[in-house]
Formats: C-alpha cells, structure tokens, sequence
C-alpha cells in the first residue's frame, strides 16, 4: 500500500473513532445521546420510523451512511448477512431481526472505538444471532463462500483498494450469493478532481466511483446482473445509490463452515492472523490450511 493510500485510511479510522468516542462519551443531551453531525442526506432520517423504534439510540446516533441497504437486500429467514464498515451496528441489528434466530449477522470494522459500541449496541437490543468482526474491507477474516448476502453503507467509497473490495466480496459469498449496497456514485462525466472539489475523502465524495466505473469493478470481479440505481443527490453530479449484483451458481468451491470469533480460529488454523497461529491439522502448514480454505488473512 502507498504512503498516500495508507494515510487516507487512517484519516478515515480517525474520523470514525471520533464519532464513536462523540456519541459514546461526549454527545449526550437531556434526550439521549446526540447524533454525529450529518446533513439530511446522510444518517439514522433515512430509516423508516419502525425500523428506528426497535434500535438503541446510540446506534441511530452512529449512523453516518448514505442509505438503507437492509431496504433493499431482500434479506429472509435463515440468511447468512456480512455487512462491510458496520460502525456502530445500525445494519447489522435490522439485519439480524430481518434473517431471524437461525440466520446471522456479521460486522466488520477496522476502528476499536466503532467495535466497542457496535457490541454495546448489540447487547442493549438483546441480539444474539450477530457477531463482530475487526478487519479492514479489503481483507475479510472469513472463509470463502460462507456468507448469502453482503451489504453496506456508503463505504465502499471510503476504501483506497475497491478493486480488493470487489474481489473479496465475491469471494466470501456463496455461488449464488448476491450484494445490496447502498453508495456514493459519482457522475461519469466527472472527473477525480472534480470529484474532489465536492468533498474531501473521508466525507465520501472523492473516493467515489463513476457509475461506470463502479460496474466494471464488480464485473471484473466476476459479479453478474449488476444493477446501480441512483436514491438521491448528496452533491453536484454526486449521488446515493443502489448497488445490486449477484454471484454466479456457476461459481466454483463448496460452502465452508463460518468460524466465529469466540474460537479464535478461522480458515483450518487457530489464532488466526496473530503470531500464534497453528494449522489445526498438524500434518500441514498454516500457509497450506488458508491456501485449501481460501481465506484472505494470509502472512
């Protein structure tokens, strides 16, 4: 990763820190914590009432993104659902209601302080079929083929690497599987400056893909039946939109078992991606047990 890759990450780790810290610590009024300042196009307003009714308020406070993917993925019983940059669980708990007791919820999220509520969030909604999960997009710590659906929220466009993104997206989804994110999609007539005029990075604006640009990722990645509908403006030439795409049942590789995070093991090794790793078969290599797994958290 370039030196200018990895300081835009970490602008990014750092704006979201602080927006846990400021509804966790520091945003507090007389009725309930105080929302992380967004305009209307971005936040908890664009969930519909009943959904807000049934979530703890620091998860609505948390809420920094650009739709409401869990609207539009046609979640149902019995579903496996990783959401990407989850922060403080707003998608990940209406996820969990929507796939029921025998489905699972999955979060990823690179910053401590968003993990930390999302977990104290899931624990005041009493929800028990979730699990979070501290890593970065472009690295899912989960085996392939093991998730139904994937979804996220306005953050795909925060990432320094979306063709990683798109790679491990597909990668971790069943054949079959299928995407519903919500995004930031720019114009293809703009241009990355022009992108950059309207926002900084960190704001999701100019790590935003054209439109066509965003289709030829998920393409290439493998991904079929790509569909990408514009919500709503949230600049000049900007909008929120609606990503569908679909993994193909052609796609090669059995289902494996989703590891949860409480065994401290994934893809045929424990300790998975710490120093202390070990093949749990001793008659092969951890580099050998995550190359027959397929799983990303590769040394």
């Amino acid at each position: 990763m370039s030196e200018q890759s990895t300081d835009l990450r970490e602008a990014v780790r750092r704006r979201y820190a602080a927006a846990a810290v400021q509804v966790t610590d520091g945003g507090t009024t007389c009725c309930g914590p105080e929302p992380v300042e967004v305009d209307e196009n971005f936040g908890s307003t664009l969930y519909a009432a009943d959904e807000r009714d049934t979530l703890p308020a620091e998860a609505l406070a948390a809420s920094l993104g650009c739709g409401n993917p869990t609207a539009v993925a046609e979640l149902r019983e019995g579903e496996r659902v990783l959401d990407l940059g989850s922060g403080g669980g707003i998608d990940v708990l209406l996820s969990a209601r929507r796939v029921g007791p025998t489905g699972r919820a999955y979060g990823l999220d690179m910053t401590e302080e968003m993990l930390e509520l999302a977990l104290a969030n899931a624990a005041k909604a009493g929800a028990t079929n979730v699990e979070f999960l501290k890593g970065t997009i472009e690295a899912v710590p989960l085996p392939a083929h093991t998730i139904d659906v994937v979804i996220s929220n306005c953050v795909i466009n925060l990432s320094v690497d979306k063709p990683a993104v798109f790679a491990e997206t597909f990668r971790v989804l069943r054949p079959g599987g299928r995407i519903g994110v919500s995004d930031v999609v720019a114009d293809d007539t703009l241009t990355a400056e022009q992108r950059a005029e309207r926002g900084d990075y960190v704001g999701c604006i100019a790590g935003a893909l054209s439109f066509a640009e965003y289709r030829a990722g998920l393409e290439s990645a493998g991904f079929t039946d790509v569909e990408i509908t514009p919500t709503h403006a949230v600049a000049d030439g900007m909008h929120s939109a609606v990503v569908r795409a679909t993994k193909p049942t052609t796609a090669p590789g059995p289902a494996a078992t989703v590891p949860s995070a409480e065994t401290d093991s994934c893809c045929g090794v424990t300790a998975c991606c710490t120093p202390a790793e070990q093949a749990t078969d001793p008659s092969v290599t951890v580099s050998e047990a995550k190359s027959t797994a397929g799983c990303a958290c590769q040394n």
